[in-house]
């Protein structure tokens, strides 16, 4: 018998590439504009660290949509270092890669062989995730996006929400990931078996959770659902 009834997916770092690349362009772009003294990577975990606490108290009735979480949390980074700063240039080049990015290679080949039900859950914008799903003709048995339910992972709501759509018992259920932050640690309160995906290049992350699987490479997920 399987070991697992079905798998959760997140979207940005784990299917769709890129993500680093497009905050680390965005934020030379601050750095250059607003003649910061310091590097876009620099900038980049900054504004990251900020990001990740504005999400973390943007949920259920506080909710914030993920453009609006990335603008709010610019304008605070921003505050000390130069004052008020409209953020709209800057969060809309990153909704452009929202609904854009490129796929790892690795993605394609992965996906088509999976024989149990798959479940995207992603802190995401629906229209940004729901075109990039299209622009490469990706399906899923269901998607779950933080505007869906008004809930970011970590939080537990978001995996709640997927295994009632999947209607399946979290210890029988698989979730991969790129964040220990958001993936890992959010899965692992439910009971649900983690996989953290650290890719090489992989976005700045906060998290400091331990997974029960840790990954460089979709394809190694094979071995995981063989075992």
């Amino acid at each position: 018998m399987a070991r697992f009834d079905a798998v959760f997916i997140d979207f940005y770092g784990t299917i769709a590439a890129g993500d680093r690349l497009a905050v680390e362009t965005t934020c030379a772009q601050i750095v250059t504009d607003l003649g910061l003294t310091m590097t876009p990577v620099e900038f980049a975990h900054l504004w990251g660290r900020v990001f990740f606490a504005t999400a973390d108290r943007s949920n259920h009735d506080r909710f914030l949509n993920l453009y609006e979480c990335e603008a709010a949390s610019l304008r605070e980074t921003l505050e000390p270092l130069v004052g008020p700063v409209d953020p709209t240039p800057y969060c809309d080049q990153l909704k452009r890669f929202w609904a854009s990015p490129d796929l790892h290679d690795d993605v394609l080949d992965v996906l088509a062989e999976l024989e149990m039900p798959v479940c995207c859950v992603s802190n995401a914008d629906t229209e940004d995730l729901l075109a990039a799903a299209a622009l490469h003709g990706l399906r899923f048995d269901a998607v779950i996006t933080s505007e869906d339910v008004r809930s970011y992972k970590p939080d537990e709501l978001i995996f709640r929400r997927a295994l009632d759509r999947m209607g399946v018992d979290p210890r029988r259920t698989l979730h991969v990931g790129d964040s220990l932050h958001s993936d890992v640690s959010g899965a692992a309160k439910l009971g649900i078996t983690t996989v953290w995906l650290c890719r090489d290049g992989r976005i700045f992350d906060v998290g400091t959770a331990s997974a029960d699987h840790t990954i460089a490479s979709l394809s190694e997920l094979r071995a995981i659902l063989r075992s």
